[in-house]
């Protein structure tokens, strides 16, 4: 029998085989080129156009970022009752409203999230990122709060001058007592921590206190009389381990012959400041803080404020009636510095802008100088802060809390 051979056959040698078509291989390594040039343009074009996108939105940005805005538009108002007859401080994402029947927390949406009424008759406040208190100048009243409401309530011994709140609720309290005032730390329930004494024919008289935000370490400003001129001193307590073995726990004393130290306070954990009448003078350590900068100030100081990273000062030219904005770091290096004219009585520094009030005027910076407001808002300024978004800003005033943006 004959065998025909089939021709659909091939014959396959080290792994090569032999195809029917001979073009077929050609054709395959075309597409997979063909689909390699397609995967390149595809990715050039999605890269250009990301670009692009990018570019767009920076200009946008910085279209928006580099204006300087003189009107606004109310987009809310949350009512609150008795608005006018209130103060108003910045807290915690809100604001306390407080006046000498109570005090209350609100949220940006001008929600009340708690209320505690009281009789105190000259309420001040100091006030952190965790906590805050309110005291009753020449009375005997203290009471510490945060965020979620009432921590503790504490009754002095004596009149109260001055107060200052650690984030965790420690007060340190300045209470007056005839020529031997007194410096008494408290906890939350009212516990005395730490009392001391100055005198003010010795050390000087406490001027200003503050505390830093674990509660361990108290700075005091004297005011003396040294050879006829005034002379303030810089005291720093440690009530730590620190400053266990310490003659009265004291660190740190600077003196200053020539500077009337009015404000003290704390930047941080690790960096605290005092600003005299000629003097900006700034200190480092978390235990033992030291001089690390001194700078000096020309001009007359309107207001002193400060933020977790910067300190700035308002002050007013010598010599014209011109008035100055500064702000300088935590190394005492000036990074702002803006002339104008006219004045504000208030000064802060929120959400990394440096803003300036008057009854209805305003003034708003950047940290990096941009000049993003001046302008008037609709009624007068009791408490202003940035919110979330674009250009956004609650302000409290008369009517209650608004929600406004700014507009050219």
């Amino acid at each position: 029998m004959v065998h025909q051979k089939n021709k659909n056959l091939y014959v396959v040698r080290d792994g090569n085989y032999m195809r029917d078509d001979p073009y077929e291989e050609l054709s395959i390594q075309g597409i997979g080129e063909e689909n390699g040039q397609y995967k390149s343009n595809f990715l050039k074009k999605a890269f250009i156009g990301a670009t692009a996108l990018a570019i767009i939105a920076a200009a946008v940005y910085l279209y928006l970022y580099l204006q300087t805005y003189t009107g606004v538009r109310v987009a809310n108002t949350y009512k609150v009752g008795n608005a006018a007859d209130n103060s108003y401080e910045e807290f915690a994402e809100g604001v306390l409203k407080f006046s000498r029947d109570g005090i209350a927390y609100l949220d940006s949406s001008g929600e009340e999230k708690w209320n505690l009424p009281y009789q105190i008759k000259n309420p001040f406040l100091d006030v952190n990122s965790e906590s805050a208190a309110v005291a009753d100048k020449g009375g005997n009243n203290i009471m510490v709060f945060q965020k979620d409401g009432l921590k503790g309530e504490i009754k002095t011994t004596l009149p109260i001058e001055k107060i200052a709140v650690s984030e965790q609720g420690i007060v340190a309290a300045v209470l007056k007592n005839e020529s031997t005032p007194q410096i008494v730390c408290y906890d939350t329930a009212g516990n005395v921590l730490v009392e001391h004494k100055s005198s003010v024919m010795g050390i000087g008289y406490p001027v200003d206190i503050a505390i830093s935000p674990n509660g361990e370490l108290l700075q005091i400003l004297y005011l003396s009389v040294y050879d006829g001129k005034m002379m303030s001193r810089v005291g720093y307590y440690n009530f730590g381990a620190a400053g266990a073995e310490k003659i009265d726990h004291q660190v740190t004393e600077k003196e200053y012959k020539d500077s009337v130290m009015g404000a003290g306070f704390f930047v941080d954990e690790t960096v605290s400041a005092a600003v005299g009448d000629n003097c900006l003078t700034i200190f480092k350590g978390k235990e033992e803080p030291k001089e690390t900068a001194a700078v000096e100030i020309k001009g007359e100081i309107q207001s002193v404020f400060h933020s977790g990273k910067y300190i700035g000062i308002l002050l007013k030219a010598n010599g014209n009636s011109r008035y100055e904005l500064k702000l300088y770091n935590t190394s005492g290096k000036e990074i702002l510095s803006r002339g104008f004219a006219g004045t504000y009585k208030s000064a802060k520094i929120s959400g990394g802008r440096i803003i300036l009030y008057d009854g209805k005027k305003c003034s708003i910076y950047t940290r990096f100088g941009v000049h993003r407001f001046d302008g008037e808002m609709n009624n007068n300024i009791l408490e202003i802060f940035p919110a979330f978004g674009i250009n956004r800003y609650i302000v409290m005033n008369a009517n209650g809390m608004e929600d406004i943006r700014l507009i050219k």
